[in-house]
């Protein structure tokens, strides 16, 4: 039976991340790179001021919602958001990146990154301005709203938009599973076992119970640990890589170079070819840019639509804020660990080391700390594979509320609750292969929706920056609904 699920995922698997996938989410963000007037790079240190520096001047960003309000902050919301995207992908995605698509991968990896930026932005644009209260009072966003509200709304579209919304939420409640669950789970297994000699089965059931305990309290739970753990573990990671960079400080450089020229497959000093080639490295770097960031899926956007923020633009610019945390920063500082340890010939691009995965990385950290190197790869991605749990715990509730209502969310979250188990024992290059297939098939519905509605988001777009940047008097663009839309205006602020 696996034989038979391992065959089908991997003819549906070579499908979904062709050439077709690679155009159509690179080619998303080229055109909301365009239509946006490059705002990544155009307004970057405005987006910056009003992300991570507002953190720091601006209380309102932080201060916690009251018990009757459900929604969350806009940190905590970010906070969560890069719980699910900050994982296994981080380290194991940027191994297998390096291993199968040589350093020219990370290249395409930032590539799809940048434009990236502006198809997350999209996104969460789309998802505060088409989000809507669920029965409970709860905001309920994401794709499956944009797409049977938005694509739904225009002519002749409203089947297509219906059906799409609906394919969206199955495949996103399946993704939640894969990517979201046993892929992280099982990762996490592996390395405690091999790190510390903890069966897979008791850490399986350790971290059943840890979730429960926060899940089945709904996001507001999640969103109050994850705003503890997700900066916590970016920091500490951080300096640990920072810590192995300066110590092969010599080949920073040449690892660069490496990176350049294994992207296009350029022939290297002595003679060699760096990477595996051209088709290898886009390749790879796509897959492994895309399982780490998310960008494309419509997942985050689920999270950032239950923030309490007014402005669909200040939710989108957190949307760039997170891809550039997760890719720029952090999947750049494990290949530059790997990179610059020796353990990959920068002539060639060939990974010298026979270890894989994670235990890649954990040999790379070694070179500096010791014994203590692997020790503190586990550890890692305990934190970080758990905290991805915990984020996709809430985008697989909301797929599953969009579908059999609010009132029975409870089923799902057992379920998922129960499923953590069975991905510690699971076979790990089929958990990673579903993650990447259903990753793919949750893209399909969620681009067209985006590139659909591309207009109006830069409608909205031009609208904010009139406003908020030129100046202008112009009437806000917060919502669809003429209701949410008062709403929004009467409690609108200097911080949104």
């Amino acid at each position: 039976m696996i034989d038979l699920i391992t065959k089908v995922n991997g003819a549906v698997n070579g499908f979904v991340w062709g050439i077709p996938m690679l155009v159509l989410l690179v080619g998303t963000g080229i055109l909301m790179t365009g239509l946006t007037k490059v705002f990544q790079l155009s307004h970057f240190g405005y987006w910056m001021k009003h992300t991570l520096g507002s953190i720091f001047t601006d209380r309102h960003i932080t201060k916690h919602t009251g018990a009757q309000d459900h929604s969350i902050s806009q940190f905590q919301s970010l906070c969560t958001a890069l719980a699910a995207t900050i994982g296994t992908g981080n380290i194991v995605g940027v191994a297998s990146a390096l291993l199968f698509g040589g350093p020219g991968a990370i290249f395409w990896m930032w590539i799809v990154a940048f434009f990236g930026m502006m198809t997350n932005y999209s996104e969460n644009v789309l998802g505060i301005y088409f989000r809507r209260k669920n029965e409970k009072g709860e905001w309920s966003g994401g794709a499956m709203y944009y797409l049977r509200d938005g694509l739904g709304a225009k002519k002749g579209m409203k089947q297509v938009g219906a059906v799409l919304a609906v394919l969206f939420s199955v495949f996103c409640l399946l993704a939640s599973f894969g990517i979201g669950n046993m892929s992280q789970i099982n990762s996490i297994a592996g390395n405690m076992k091999a790190a510390f000699g903890i069966p897979t089965l008791i850490t399986g059931i350790v971290l059943m119970v840890l979730a429960a305990l926060v899940i089945v309290g709904g996001i507001k739970r999640i969103a109050s640990v994850t705003e503890k753990l997700v900066p916590f573990m970016a920091i500490l990671y951080i300096i640990g890589a920072l810590v192995v960079c300066i110590v092969h400080a010599g080949q920073i450089g040449a690892a660069f170079v490496a990176i350049f020229k294994g992207a296009f497959a350029m022939k290297a000093v002595g003679g060699g070819i760096v990477g595996s080639g051209i088709k290898m490295a886009v390749t790879w770097g796509m897959k492994r840019g895309v399982f780490s960031n998310e960008a494309g899926l419509g997942s985050s956007v689920m999270v950032h639509s239950s923030s309490n923020v007014k402005e669909p633009v200040r939710q989108g610019m957190w949307g760039i804020f997170e891809v550039f945390a997760d890719t720029i920063v952090v999947c750049t500082m494990t290949a530059l660990v790997v990179l610059t340890s020796g353990l990959v010939n920068l002539e060639t691009g060939e990974v010298i080391s026979s270890a894989e995965g994670s235990a890649l990385v954990g040999e790379a950290f070694a070179t500096a700390f010791g014994k203590v190197g692997p020790a503190f790869i586990a550890l890692a991605i305990l934190l970080f594979a758990f905290s991805t749990v915990l984020g996709w715990s809430h985008y697989g509730t909301k797929a599953f509320e969009y579908l059999f209502g609010s009132s029975k969310t409870i089923i799902y979250r057992v379920i998922f609750i129960v499923f953590i188990l069975f991905g510690a024992t699971m076979s790990l290059d089929l958990a990673w292969d579903l993650s990447d297939t259903f990753n793919g098939l949750m893209a399909i519905p969620n681009l067209i929706g985006v590139l659909a509605l591309s207009p109006l988001v830069a409608k909205i777009t031009k609208n904010y920056v009139d406003r908020k940047i030129k100046g202008k008097n112009k009437k806000p663009m917060l919502s669809a609904f003429p209701d949410l839309e008062r709403e929004a205006e009467e409690g609108l602020n200097e911080s949104d």
